[in-house]
């Protein structure tokens, strides 16, 4: 059923193709090749903005500019609005006794959407709004479409994620999201390039999905003729690497796992991955420590950031706990049933039937998941989880049942995972036998057996040291965003009813 806003629009798109014929008629270029400029909106403002009246009626600076039009407030025979460069606006002013009647008559086949090209000189207003006063204004682009009203038009969060380039032209804070994002990226670069690192590009296509304990997308390669994965984890090519003499490697990749979507996961993402032989998962943290503080200060200008009604502290140094005294101490069950390890077993089965843990270490981490996480908020690293499931890390030296890993979590997220990495090649080969049975169980997150990389591990892994860092959620914490699908351009969707 069409609606009023729906009919209301429809005429606008009528109006709006009109105008279009008419510029055509005209002989406008609709579709101009190029728009030579001096200045970006942004750097008139500036550069000029702080100038007095007076100055600018002295040096009459010349600009020209474009942008898109965001706004437009006709008055008789002079038009006052507003250009965009997508971050800032800047006021325009077009008389028909400056810039000629007939450009005047022509800017009224203008829309709001429009990009145009502004000539012209600076002043201010005398409400000291600094102006471009046209001495044309040329055409660039038309929106064909009404844009949705800022608060009305673009309630529905969906149609944000679903249209974003929509959510950016009205939003132009989520595009500052995004320029953090990238600069964090940035950040990351030039950290581990400083520090010898080689930035390696490894498979996106699996014949055994690896590196993580998580479900794989399948896909079929036609020409070879046989079932691929697309990768959960870049972790084994990576270490792959390090055996065959590259020594410090990381990667910026995206990954895939065929798991729900909610405020923490979506199906594809973007993960750091870096290794660096003859060290173990101590350095990693240091090293964690070292980047995140690091990366904080430097585009923020502090180590403390606001998240949610929290307060994130990156001060080194992180706090340290151990995953089993993390369950006892926020889990809230009593010390003593984790003493009782069959019944512990039940109870974990009973939260996560899908899961159906059959372990005591895989019981722990359906507690830990349902009852502890959420309860980290300032930078944690839980250490030392059980070792069934950590595949890929070595055994404890402390501890038989456990594993030399962390997690680090920061607002009841993980956002880091590392290991002293497991370099025994036959230990290596048991315990993805071990995960074979877990998958014959009905465990479809458990690791497949790959012999290929156990094969890498017979020529040596020296020690190595090796982390994952969810670029994602790290974005999130630090753009204070409470959902992934804030800082991911175009999440997954479902497609748009007919």
């Amino acid at each position: 059923m069409s609606t009023k806003d729906d009919a209301v629009e429809l005429d606008q798109d009528v109006a709006r193709r009109e105008k279009y014929r008419k510029l055509a008629e005209a002989g406008v270029p609709l579709f101009p090749y190029t728009a030579p400029r001096t200045h970006e909106v942004g750097e008139i403002l500036d550069a000029f903005a702080g100038l007095t009246p007076a100055e600018l009626e002295e040096k009459k600076p010349a600009v020209v500019v474009p942008g898109r039009i965001m706004s437009i407030r006709k008055m008789g025979k002079a038009t006052f609005f507003h250009i965009s460069d997508g971050r800032k606006q800047l006021q325009a002013y077009i008389r028909a006794d400056k810039a000629g009647l007939e450009a005047y008559e022509r800017f009224g086949l203008y829309d709001l959407g429009d990009f145009v090209l502004l000539s012209g000189t600076l002043f201010k207003t005398r409400t000291g709004e600094l102006t471009v006063l046209c001495d044309a204004v040329t055409f660039l682009a038309k929106c064909l479409h009404p844009l949705p009203e800022k608060w009305h038009g673009l309630q529905d969060v969906e149609l944000r994620y679903r249209q974003r380039y929509l959510d950016l032209i009205m939003n132009p804070e989520v595009g500052e999201v995004f320029r953090l994002r990238g600069a964090i990226v940035a950040y990351i670069r030039k950290f581990f390039d400083g520090r010898g690192y080689l930035e390696v590009e490894t498979p996106m296509m699996h014949p055994i999905p690896g590196g993580a304990l998580a479900r794989p997308f399948k896909t079929f390669h036609n020409a070879l003729g046989i079932d691929l994965y697309l990768r959960i984890a870049p972790e084994l090519y990576l270490k792959r690497l390090v055996v065959g003499g590259l020594p410090r490697v990381y990667e910026i990749n995206r990954s895939f796992r065929n798991e729900g979507i909610d405020a923490q996961h979506n199906p594809e993402f973007t993960m750091l991955e870096f290794y660096e032989a003859y060290k173990d998962y101590f350095d990693m943290m240091d090293m964690t420590e070292e980047l995140l503080s690091g990366l904080a200060v430097d585009l923020l200008g502090k180590d403390e950031v606001p998240y949610g009604e929290h307060t994130i502290s990156f001060k080194r140094p992180f706090k340290r706990l151990k995953f089993l005294e993390a369950c006892v101490l926020h889990s809230g069950l009593a010390p003593s049933r984790f003493e009782d390890r069959k019944g512990l077993i039940e109870f974990a089965a009973g939260l996560a039937p899908d899961k159906k843990p059959q372990s005591y270490g895989k019981a722990l981490d359906v507690i830990f998941d349902r009852f502890v996480k959420d309860h980290i908020v300032q930078p944690t690293f839980i250490t030392n989880p059980p070792r069934e499931i950590s595949p890929l890390a070595k055994t404890s030296r402390d501890n038989p049942e456990e594993s030399e890993r962390f997690e680090l979590l920061v607002a009841g997220m993980e956002v880091a995972n590392a290991f002293s990495e497991l370099t025994d090649p036959a230990e290596q080969r048991a315990r993805f036998e071990e995960q074979a049975q877990e998958r014959r169980r009905g465990d479809e997150e458990s690791h497949a057996v790959d012999l290929d990389y156990v094969e890498a591990l017979e020529y040596g892994l020296p020690p190595t040291g090796g982390e994952g860092i969810g670029i994602d959620r790290l974005t999130m914490i630090l753009a204070n965003q409470k959902t992934i699908r804030e800082v991911v351009l175009f999440p997954l969707l479902k497609p748009k009813a007919p």
